[in-house]
């Protein structure tokens, strides 16, 4: 007889090869032809709000696998809430505005057209490729399974957004936070503009490094005694600064010393002698002597106030000051100084009301105040500057050095520190209210950073950063909304003025900025408080895109009708601790007094599988689109949630094979699940009280499961969700329950009220763990979900509406005593696991079935097991019978059973016991006869 046939074997048409790559895109379709997100809100839309504010991604491009990571992350919290049973509205967002992408639409025109274009023509271009990756990415992060509003997400360049920048501006400029000032900035050559801190990269650069003296006018008679020329030696790594210097800074208590060098005295600061004389090669330190023999010596408070040749104007004078910033580990002890290129040059200049010299043109050019080196290049001027020095005798020593040195983000050139004319937000200064810095520092503490150390990333940046930069010589963003007096150049800006911006810019946009004159929109009778003035010039700068996407909790989250500020998250790289946390930061804080969200995540960056930054150079790129074309997006989901993001985040093929084996075990999983659910709806479900022990075991360790990933979800830590989820489907079901259930499954009788049991777990074990991994696996939660029986389904179209799991356990007391219990008996299984092993390498046994077990066991261990009986013994552990008896420890004897195999269920037992099939078990001579 065929005995296949009267079996329960499994049965599903859910397939064992995903497929992804190619049945993910039916599964969008799907989505998007029942409005999954429009029934995600409806379901909740009275429920508790959980807002996720997007970080606007810069529209220039593919997405990469950072880009991929971030939105997969943000994605699958989204989804979790949203089960969770919180109202989680995503508008995805661009940032459409700034440098990188008039970067790129300047590269496609080439230098010929870029001159002859108009700047409004410019603008046109530059919002065309924008709009065009806007579609691109949007495409792109949809096929990543990203559930969201895509219909009508915000974009920094719509009107309504480029309005909030403007009501922003207004209030920071209202309470005194905002000024026009010239002060040394990060300034791009290459993209001649100005630029703030967080768009700066800094990089390793070998630069010249020189010794020069500043030969003193009327010097200390300490060191004039010696009867030569006395100079201030400085050290510096940027020659082509000197044409602007001004002074030379001391350490105002630290010892200055004269040695006799050349046929001259060099004063520098005494504990850095030895230093320079290793560097000028100097065999012996001859020092400037008292009349006591020892060295002359001067703190640098007495220095101050003498002055000097400067080394390149030969008809300015520099003078001696001293100042906080002068440190002596390297270098002389003696800073030369230029207020126009340096930030603590310029603070100290300010101090002793020196000029701030600014020889240095758009270009990096040298105008009339660099003298003989005019018209050259910064850089190129270096040389010649060493050269010159050389010739005129002040050079002490010429070479090189290795630090890092800071670089524009997008065109990767280094830049140069430059005082310029700006706007800027003041850091400390206020007429009403509080300074920034404070506030900002105060508001930190109401938010909760994640992971925790990060509060100390965001905090020292405030505590130390300088005033912020917002303007930029640039023609594709929103402009500075104020006017200057053509007849006086007084800045005219007031509520009246600021009122209208924001009306011309709701209703037409920013572009009118540059295509109106202001009388078309200005209210009659705005005229310059200085002088009456009715000619006013809109100012040509535009707002720092750090800005610009810094104001979405007004632009967006304000304008937006299901959105609210403060959000409950914003969710970036660790790299927005100086970008969009703190532009969101400080723009908030200036304008309500409050953080714009509730809490910070932040995830590390992406890299290679030996921690390298991805690079085209080294070879080590992957994209995203690539692995999706090949694997599918839920790899890329899996690996996103796998990561521990509180680090940076490794990524290679390796890494994504053993992803796609988890994912593969995953699968596998449901598919067990699902086979074996073929016959069962959820009106068969037997009651805890009627389950076998190790049903009631198995349901025990699937509550542990449900609160064990919630905790982690809740407790932002997704790779613990995926190694909980993980070791649960490989070692609790595969390695056990899966296991043991088997034979109760395929052989009892389909309706037997231990075959019920077994489905009963079953399908809460499916119905929770495809809720578990929904937000995760979302492709693959779909498909499981449209595979279950139909009932168990609910009605509801969709996993991502059917909420999140609840398994309730009827009994703490028996949870806690299965726990225990089973702890013990699967300690003795992987002893009884490996005895079997070594018996079929013996050849003792060819399948555990075909074994038969003699156990010892210490007394507390030999209870547990009596407890369970030796049927079930022999069940879990899978053999044909089992002896158990009292030893020192656990060991396991195997030899063969000693019954006949049943040809139906292949168990070695005792056969004939039912004369009517007498070659079958009793148990399956009994289904037969049943059924």
């Amino acid at each position: 007889m065929d005995y296949k046939s009267t079996m329960n074997l499994p049965q599903t048409e859910f397939p064992m090869r995903a497929s992804l790559a190619t049945r993910e895109p039916e599964w969008l379709k799907y989505w998007e032809e029942i409005d999954v997100y429009g029934k995600t809100l409806e379901a909740t839309k009275d429920a508790p709000p959980f807002i996720l504010h997007d970080g606007p991604p810069y529209a220039n491009g593919h997405i990469h696998m950072g880009t991929a990571f971030n939105k997969v992350f943000k994605d699958l919290i989204v989804k979790y809430k949203t089960m969770r049973g919180f109202y989680s509205p995503y508008v995805p967002g661009w940032d459409c505005h700034g440098q990188p992408i008039e970067h790129q639409v300047e590269k496609n025109l080439g230098p010929e057209r870029m001159a002859e274009i108009s700047r409004v023509d410019l603008r046109a271009l530059c919002r065309d490729y924008a709009m065009r990756f806007v579609g691109v990415q949007s495409a792109e992060f949809q096929r990543l399974g990203v559930r969201g509003d895509f219909e009508r997400p915000y974009l920094t360049l719509r009107p309504e957004y480029e309005a909030g920048n403007v009501r922003i501006f207004a209030e920071l400029y209202r309470r005194g936070m905002i000024y026009k000032g010239s002060k040394p900035i990060h300034w791009c050559t290459r993209c001649k503009t100005a630029l703030a801190e967080a768009e700066i990269e800094y990089g390793d650069e070998t630069s010249d490094s020189i010794y020069v003296g500043f030969e003193l006018i009327d010097p200390p008679d300490v060191f004039a005694a010696a009867g030569l020329p006395v100079s201030i030696l400085i050290w510096t790594t940027t020659p082509w600064t000197l044409p602007a210097n001004v002074a030379v800074t001391l350490a105002e208590d630290a010892s200055y010393v004269g040695v006799v060098a050349g046929g001259k005295v060099l004063v520098f600061a005494e504990e850095l002698v030895s230093q320079v004389a290793e560097v000028a090669g100097w065999e012996r330190i001859e020092y400037v002597c008292g009349d006591d023999g020892e060295p002359a010596r001067m703190r640098g408070s007495e220095l101050a106030g003498l002055r000097y040749h400067q080394p390149i104007h030969a008809d300015l004078e520099g003078v001696v000051i001293t100042g906080p910033h002068v440190e002596l580990s390297t270098g002389t002890g003696a800073v030369h100084t230029a207020p126009g290129h340096g930030e603590e040059d310029w603070l100290v200049g300010r101090e002793f009301g020196l000029p701030s010299l600014m020889p240095v043109d758009d270009n990096g050019v040298f105008d009339g105040g660099g003298g003989r080196f005019a018209g050259m290049h910064v850089y190129k001027a270096n040389p010649a500057i060493i050269d010159y020095l050389r010739e005129e005798g002040s050079l002490l020593h010429a070479g090189t050095t290795s630090h890092s040195y800071p670089h524009c983000w997008r065109c990767k050139q280094k830049v140069i520190f430059r005082a310029t004319e700006q706007w800027f937000v003041s850091m400390d200064h206020v007429d009403e209210g509080r300074p920034l810095r404070e506030g900002a520092l105060e508001a930190i503490g109401t938010v909760e950073w994640i992971p925790g150390w990060s509060v100390n990333r965001i905090r020292s940046m405030v505590a130390d950063r300088p005033d912020w930069c917002i303007s930029r010589q640039r023609a594709w963003g929103v402009p500075i909304p104020v006017f200057t007096c053509a007849a006086c150049g007084e800045t005219v800006a007031n509520d009246e003025t600021f009122e209208a911006v924001i009306r011309l810019f709701e209703t037409e946009g920013a572009d009118a900025w540059f295509i109106k004159d202001p009388s078309e929109y200005l209210p009659a009778g705005v005229t310059c408080p200085r002088c009456g003035g009715t000619t006013l010039t809109p100012e040509d700068d535009i707002v720092d895109v750090w800005w610009e996407s810094g104001v979405s909790h007004t632009s967006v989250l304000d304008n937006y009708e299901e959105l609210h500020r403060p959000a409950e998250l914003y969710l970036e790289g660790s790299d927005q601790h100086r970008g969009w946390f703190q532009s969101a930061l400080l723009t908030s804080v200036g304008a309500y007094n409050a953080a714009p969200y509730e809490r910070v995540l932040t995830h590390g960056f992406i890299v290679d599988g030996d921690g390298r930054k991805m690079s085209k150079s080294l070879g080590n790129v992957i994209s995203p689109l690539d692995v999706i074309e090949k694997s599918g997006a839920d790899i890329i989901r899996l690996w996103a949630a796998a990561a521990d993001y509180s680090q940076d985040v490794s990524i290679s093929d390796e890494i994504l094979d053993r992803t796609s084996e988890a994912y593969r075990r995953m699968r596998n999983t449901f598919r067990f699940l699902l086979s074996n659910l073929y016959d069962y709806e959820p009106s068969m479900a037997v009651e805890w009280e009627q389950m076998p022990e190790i049903d009631r075991y198995a349901m025990v360790k699937l509550a542990d499961l449900v609160e064990r990933v919630t905790r982690a979800y809740d407790e932002w830590k997704f790779h613990q969700v995926y190694r909980a989820v993980f070791d649960y489907c490989v070692v609790d079901l595969s390695s056990f329950y899966f296991d043991v259930l088997k034979d109760r499954l395929y052989s009892d009788a389909a309706g037997s009220l231990s075959r019920r049991s077994a489905q009963t777990v079953l399908s809460h074990i499916l119905g929770a763990l495809v809720r578990l991994v929904a937000p995760v696996l979302t492709f693959t939660s779909e498909e499981v979900w449209h595979f279950m029986p139909e009932k168990m389904r609910e009605d509801l179209p969709s996993v991502q509406l059917a909420g999140w799991p609840v398994v309730e356990i009827p009994s703490a007391e028996e949870a806690a005593r299965l726990r225990d219990s089973y702890r013990v008996v699967l300690e003795v299984r992987d002893v009884v696991t490996k005895a079997l092993e070594d018996a079929r390498n013996a050849k003792v046994v060819n399948k555990s079935q075909e074994a038969a077990i003699a156990l010892t066991a210490p007394t507390d261990a030999l209870d547990e097991l009596t407890e369970r009986g030796l049927e079930a013994l022999a069940e879990m552990f899978i053999v044909s019978a089992v002896q158990i008896a009292e030893g020192d420890q656990i060991s396991v004897a195997v030899e063969p059973a000693s019954g006949e195999k049943c040809p139906r269920c292949w168990n070695y037992r005792e056969i004939g016991v039912d004369p009517a099939r007498p070659e079958l078990c009793g148990r399956c001579a009994g289904v037969l006869a049943d059924g």
